[in-house]
């Protein structure tokens, strides 16, 4: 597995054990298949490369209704994080910020921006096509990849995969499962 690319401060604790987390792979596209997926092929590569669990993998159409109930099935079955890839373009048939965003408890604000920070890298002022976006849903993270390759690539190398270690300091997303349910 690569190490990622972490921010300034940012450091895996190698002392530490990983916690395996149960993520799930969406994949959003009114094109790609099973033989065509390589943005979910890269993604659940990854998530099994860093040590956890694949709990679950999809495609499903650029249709709110599919995307909402994929995303509420995966909840309902006890999915810790799902990924998904596509549909965060800004063309009339992406569609996967407005199916998740409702579904949100709390949007992580601070992803987007970090997102396209780590984007902009790769992919210059072209990263102001993507609406990239992250929350919680009854205590599950959802992170919303944009569908290419790069975006993959970027998005799980340098932000999720820190944020789902629980190894990495000063502090991670994994440590604060057990409370996203607090009231």
């Amino acid at each position: 597995m690569n190490a990622p690319n972490l921010a300034p401060g940012g450091k895996i604790d190698a002392a530490k054990t990983l916690k395996p987390v149960r993520v799930a792979v969406l994949t959003i596209s009114d094109t790609r298949d099973e033989e065509s997926d390589t943005s979910g092929d890269l993604l659940a590569g990854r998530v099994t490369g860093a040590g956890h669990e694949l709990a679950a993998r999809g495609i499903v159409k650029d249709d709110v209704a599919e995307i909402r109930a994929q995303i509420l099935a995966w909840v309902g079955d006890g999915v810790e994080a799902i990924v998904t890839t596509g549909g965060t373009g800004i063309t009339g048939r992406d569609v996967t910020p407005e199916a998740v965003r409702p579904l949100f408890d709390k949007e992580i604000d601070g992803f987007s921006v970090i997102f396209h920070l780590v984007s902009y890298q790769s992919v210059g002022l072209s990263t102001l096509q993507s609406r990239a976006l992250a929350g919680i849903v009854k205590g599950c993270f959802v992170f919303c990849l944009p569908g290419s390759n790069g975006a993959v690539k970027d998005g799980w190398d340098k932000v999720i995969s820190a944020q789902l270690d629980s190894r990495h300091g000063p502090c991670n997303m994994v440590e604060l499962m057990p409370r996203l349910m607090e009231s």
